[in-house]
């Protein structure tokens, strides 16, 4: 079994890849990890769940050797 290890997205983000590394860690189409944030950001309140993704940008590293792709 390969070991998968968790980065932020460069690929598959909207603000920062976190939810985007997310769902490549956990094999699911980011849409739904999208949903399931946003339903419990509802239900928790909004300061909760921007603590919580500032500290994953923070924590969650970045892949290596991914490079920023610009939409020029």
């Amino acid at each position: 079994m390969a070991h998968q290890k968790l980065y932020r997205s460069d690929k598959d983000k909207i603000v920062a890849g976190v939810l985007g590394g997310l769902s490549e860690y956990a094999d699911i189409d980011s849409t739904i990890s999208r949903l399931i944030f946003i339903a419990l950001l509802l239900a928790t309140g909004v300061f909760p769940g921007v603590i919580f993704y500032l500290l994953a940008v923070a924590v969650i590293p970045k892949r290596p050797g991914e490079t920023t792709v610009s939409n020029d």
